[in-house]
């Protein structure tokens, strides 16, 4: 399914066919939710924040001009969304000493983590992610789990692809330190 194919629904819409709007929910709850239950850490809290995220995207689709494609300014309301409701809860972050990490640690852990299977994988890094602030969860999401591209993410997040590129590396630094301490170190040492 193609940007294409999105344009034709949110035309479809924005021409006074609500029921289209439900191809795009259907398409894209999945990952609207996975964003937001990544950032927030509470399912209830998720599903909340997806559906505010829809109805804002609803209520804006007027505003989306097609110069990225849908799922990249969704991604961008979801975002926006979930710090709002983070504001509101004020939820704290683990606090991780990263001045020990080097290029070899992260490299190391890069490695460990590309032997392990997949789904072994996947579990610890979730696992490892959620222990990070909203806005390194949501970074990492959509880097490592989304595969967005730098441009992509820096529009989700309205910050610059310098600034994002920082932000992004003492992120990966923050989780090789979880890793780290997290994942047995016999694995890291078997596949580092």
């Amino acid at each position: 399914m193609t940007n294409t194919n999105d344009q034709h629904y949110i035309a479809k819409v924005l021409n006074g066919d609500p029921k289209a709007y439900t191809f795009l929910v259907n398409k894209y709850k999945d990952m609207v939710f996975t964003l937001a239950v990544r950032m927030l850490r509470n399912n209830e809290e998720a599903e909340e924040v997806a559906q505010d995220a829809f109805v804002k995207a609803y209520a804006k689709l007027n505003k989306f001009k097609g110069d990225s494609k849908f799922s990249t300014w969704l991604y961008k309301v979801v975002y926006n969304t979930s710090l709002d409701k983070l504001k509101k809860l004020k939820k704290d972050a683990l606090v991780v000493p990263i001045e020990n990490v080097t290029e070899r640690s992260l490299h190391t852990i890069d490695n460990a983590l590309e032997q392990m299977q997949q789904t072994e994988r996947t579990l610890a890094i979730k696992e490892c992610i959620a222990l990070l602030s909203a806005d390194e969860r949501a970074l990492l999401t959509l880097f490592y789990f989304d595969e967005m591209s730098l441009k992509e993410i820096a529009e989700v997040t309205a910050t610059s692809v310098n600034n994002l590129k920082v932000k992004l590396f003492r992120s990966r630094k923050k989780l090789a330190a979880i890793i780290e301490t997290r994942i047995s170190p016999e694995i890291i040492n078997i596949y580092g």
